[in-house]
C-alpha cells in the first residue's frame, strides 16, 4: 500500500522487512510491528529513536490496515516510495564489463509475478530486472515486496519506454535469451547457445558474457519486434497438456539453468 501523503510505501512480512533493515535500514521511516516481534527488531527501533523516527507495538488489525494484507506476519515498515531509475548507457556498460545475469519484463502485468521473479532472480544470483514503463502493474508494491520475502534488496531495478528498441541496442553486447513456447531452441540447450553467442560477442574469449533473460505476458507472450531482437528463443519442454507455465515459474527455471 502506498501512502501518497507521505510518498511512503508499506512492506510488510519478517523477511521483507527484516532484509530492508539489514541492507538499507535507512529507508525505514516507521515501523509498526506485534510484541512477539521486537526481539527481532531491538536494533532498528533504536536506530529509529536515534534518528527520531517512531515505531509503534500494535496488533494485528492495525497492522492489517496499514498494509492493507493480511500477510503482514506481525510487521510493517513504512519506507521511502521506491522510484525506478531509467536506464542508462552506463548500465548497460557495466553489466556487459561485469558479466552479469539479469531479466527484461516485457508486459508482465502482475506485481505479485513479479514479486516471485524477483526471489527467484535473488536466489539465483541474478543482479538486475529492467520493467517496461507500459506495465503499470508490475510495479514496486506492498504485494511485491512481500512476496518477494526480501529479495529486492539484491537486485538493481531500471524502466525502459521500448523493450525492442532496448534489445535490438543490448544485443549488440549482452546474450539476450527470449523464453518462447514455440522456440526451436530447450531450455537444456542454453549452455550450447551461450557459448556460440560467447563466441560471436567476445571474440577475445575467456570472460564472462552478460546476460539477459526475455519474460513476457502470460496470455499473450511476447511481440514479433521484441523477439526479432533477441539472439536466441528457447522453450521449457512439457507434456502439451497446457500451453505453458506461470511467468515466474518460467523464470526460476531459466534462471537455474544459467547459474548452473
Amino acid at each position: 500500500m502506498r501512502n501518497k501523503l507521505t510518498k511512503e510505501l508499506a512492506v510488510c512480512g519478517f523477511n521483507a522487512v527484516s532484509a530492508v533493515a539489514r541492507e538499507r535500514a535507512g529507508l525505514i521511516n516507521r515501523l509498526f510491528l506485534r510484541e512477539d516481534r521486537l526481539p527481532s527488531f531491538t536494533k532498528v527501533c533504536k536506530a529509529l529513536a536515534e534518528r527520531k523516527r517512531p515505531y509503534k507495538l500494535c496488533g494485528n488489525e492495525e497492522l492489517e490496515r496499514l498494509c492493507k494484507s493480511p500477510h503482514h506476519q506481525g510487521v510493517v515498515a513504512m519506507i521511502e516510495e521506491p522510484e525506478v531509475p531509467n536506464l542508462t548507457r552506463e548500465d548497460l556498460n557495466e553489466w556487459t564489463k561485469e558479466g552479469k545475469t539479469g531479466l527484461v519484463l516485457h508486459s508482465v502485468g502482475n506485481d505479485l509475478n513479479l514479486g516471485a521473479i524477483v526471489r527467484s532472480a535473488a536466489f539465483f544470483e541474478a543482479h538486475f530486472i529492467v520493467l517496461s514503463e507500459g506495465d503499470t502493474e508490475a510495479r514496486l508494491t506492498t504485494g511485491a515486496y512481500r512476496v518477494a520475502e526480501g529479495g529486492m534488496e539484491f537486485v538493481v531495478f531500471r524502466k525502459i519506454r521500448d523493450t525492442a528498441a532496448f534489445l535490438r541496442d543490448a544485443s549488440k553486447t549482452l546474450i539476450t535469451i527470449a523464453a518462447e513456447p514455440r522456440a526451436r531452441w530447450r531450455i537444456q540447450d542454453l549452455g550450447t547457445i551461450i557459448q556460440e553467442k560467447k563466441s560471436a560477442l567476445l571474440p577475445s574469449g575467456g570472460k564472462r558474457p552478460g546476460i539477459a533473460l526475455v519474460v513476457g505476458n502470460e496470455e499473450t507472450g511476447l511481440p514479433e519486434p521484441v523477439k526479432a531482437h533477441c539472439l536466441a528463443l528457447v522453450r521449457i519442454p512439457g507434456t502439451g497438456a497446457i500451453e505453458s507455465l506461470n511467468v515466474a515459474q518460467a523464470a526460476a527455471l531459466f534462471l537455474h539453468e544459467l547459474y548452473k
